[in-house]
C-alpha cells in the first residue's frame, strides 16, 4: 500500500489545492532566478550585439550605460588614423519619455551609424531595416508600436519600419534604432521655449562683443541658424573595430595614452555594467530569493507533519498489522516526494504561462529549471523527517484505544 497514492485518491481536491499553494511558492523561487538572468541579459545586450573590440568614452568616466559620456565628434577621425584600427563609429544612446497615442511611452534611443549599420543585424520580426538616413526607426515589439506608425518626437515625425524582438536597455525599456544623426537631434532636443531662452541669451553675449551688428542679430533671431562655431551635437562613444591581426592590447595603450579618453575592452565594458547597474539588483533578488526557500521550506515542513498528525490512526493500525518501521518510513517519505512532483509540475506550468506577462524580461535555462528541482527535492526530503519522526513515535497500541 502506496499511503501517498492512497491520500492521493482519497483527498485528491485538498491534496491537490496544497500541492498547486507549494508550486505557486517554487514558481516565485524559479522567477527570482529568472528575473535576474534577465537583468545581466539586458543590461549586456547592447554591448554583445554592437560587437565592438574597443569602447572610448570621455576620460575618467564609466562609458555610456553607466553614466554620461561625451566624446568630440572628431574623435572618430583621430581612431581611424591609428595603427591596427579598421573602422570606428559614433555611439548615441539614452532614455526618454514622451507621450504617444495617449499613452506615457519609455525607450531608449540608440544611433546607428549610417550608411554601414541599417538594421540589418537586429532581430527584426516584422518590416524591414533603415532605408532612408531621417525619419525612419526600427522600435522593440515592447513597445506595441505599429508598424507605419508614425512616432512624434522632438521636431520631427518617425515612421516605424520594422519590429525588433528582446532589444532591451538595461533598464528593460524597449529600444528605438535610428541613425546616428536623428539620435543625436532626439537627444539633443529642446523646447520651444527653452531655444528661444537660448536665443537670447545669445543676443545678450552678442552685444558685449565687437561682432555685434544688425545683420549678426538677424541670424541669431532665426530658429534655423546654428553659429558656425558651435561643434556639432557629441556623441556618448566611439566603437573601435580593429583589423584582422592586430593586436588588441597594443591598440588599447597606445590610444590609453590619450588625455581625453578612457578605453574599455567590450569584456570590461560588460563587467562595469554587471558590477554596476545590476549588482544591487543581484544582491536584493539573492537574497530575497534565500528568504523566500526558508519559507517554503517551513511551509513544507508544516504541511507533511500535519499530514502526517491526521493519518496517526492509519499508521498505528500498520504497525499493529506488523508493519516495519521501514516501510512506514518509505510511506511518509513518498507522500513529500508526490507532494513536491506535483508542486514543482504546477510551478513549471505557473512559469510558462505567467512569465510572459511579467513587465521584465524572465530569462529561463536548464540552470534555473535544475536548481530549483534539486532545492525542492532538498525541502520535501528534508521536511519528510519531521512527518518521519512524528510517524515513528506513534504507538500500535493507540489503534486501540480508538
Amino acid at each position: 500500500m502506496n499511503l501517498a497514492m492512497k491520500d492521493l485518491r482519497r483527498q485528491r481536491l485538498s491534496f491537490s489545492a496544497t500541492a498547486l499553494g507549494l508550486g505557486l511558492l517554487f514558481a516565485i523561487v524559479l522567477a527570482m532566478g529568472g528575473i535576474y538572468r534577465g537583468l545581466v541579459e539586458d543590461a549586456t545586450l547592447l554591448v554583445d550585439h554592437m560587437n565592438a573590440d574597443l569602447w572610448v568614452v570621455q576620460r575618467d568616466t564609466r562609458g555610456p550605460f553607466a553614466e554620461r559620456s561625451t566624446v568630440p565628434p572628431g574623435l572618430e577621425d583621430r581612431l581611424r588614423a591609428q595603427a591596427g584600427v579598421a573602422s570606428a563609429r559614433s555611439f548615441s544612446t539614452a532614455t526618454i519619455q514622451r507621450a504617444v497615442g495617449g499613452r506615457s511611452l519609455r525607450m531608449s534611443v540608440v544611433g546607428l551609424s549610417w550608411p554601414e549599420d541599417k538594421g540589418q543585424s537586429l532581430p527584426l520580426v516584422a518590416g524591414r531595416p533603415l532605408r532612408d538616413p531621417h525619419r525612419e526607426v526600427l522600435a522593440d515589439r515592447s513597445l506595441w508600436l505599429a508598424l507605419g506608425q508614425n512616432l512624434p518626437l522632438g521636431d520631427e515625425t518617425f515612421t516605424v519600419v520594422g519590429l525588433t524582438k528582446g532589444m532591451l536597455s538595461s533598464g528593460g525599456d524597449g529600444c528605438v534604432f535610428a541613425t546616428e544623426l536623428d539620435a543625436r537631434g532626439i537627444l539633443a532636443w529642446q523646447a520651444p521655449e527653452a531655444r528661444r531662452l537660448e536665443r537670447e541669451g545669445r543676443l545678450s553675449r552678442l552685444a558685449l562683443t565687437e561682432l555685434d551688428s544688425l545683420s549678426n542679430q538677424d541670424r541669431l533671431k532665426d530658429e534655423r541658424f546654428l553659429p558656425p562655431t558651435l561643434a556639432p551635437a557629441p556623441a556618448n562613444a566611439v566603437l573601435v573595430y580593429l583589423r584582422p591581426g592586430a593586436s588588441l592590447d597594443s591598440v588599447r595603450q597606445g590610444l590609453e595614452t590619450w588625455p581625453d579618453v578612457t578605453v574599455y575592452t567590450a569584456q570590461a565594458q560588460r563587467d562595469l555594467l554587471l558590477k554596476g547597474v545590476v549588482e544591487k539588483s543581484k544582491k536584493q533578488i539573492g537574497l530575497f530569493r534565500a528568504l523566500l526557500s526558508v519559507v517554503s521550506g517551513i511551509v513544507v515542513t508544516l504541511i507533511l507533519y500535519n499530514m502526517t498528525v491526521a493519518k496517526t490512526h492509519d499508521i498505528a493500525l500498520l504497525k499493529l498489522l506488523g508493519a516495519r518501521s521501514s516501510v512506514v518510513v518509505k510511506l511518509v517519505l513518498h507522500q513529500g516526494l508526490l507532494l513536491g512532483a506535483m508542486g514543482y509540475g504546477f510551478a513549471l506550468a505557473i512559469a510558462k504561462v505567467v512569465f510572459p506577462l511579467f513587465p521584465r524580461r524572465v530569462v529561463l535555462g536548464p540552470g534555473e529549471f535544475i536548481g530549483v528541482g534539486l532545492l525542492v527535492f532538498v525541502l520535501v526530503t528534508l521536511a519528510s523527517a519531521a512527518g518521519i519522526l512524528r510517524a515513528l513515535r506513534i504507538p500500535p497500541t493507540l489503534i486501540l484505544a480508538g
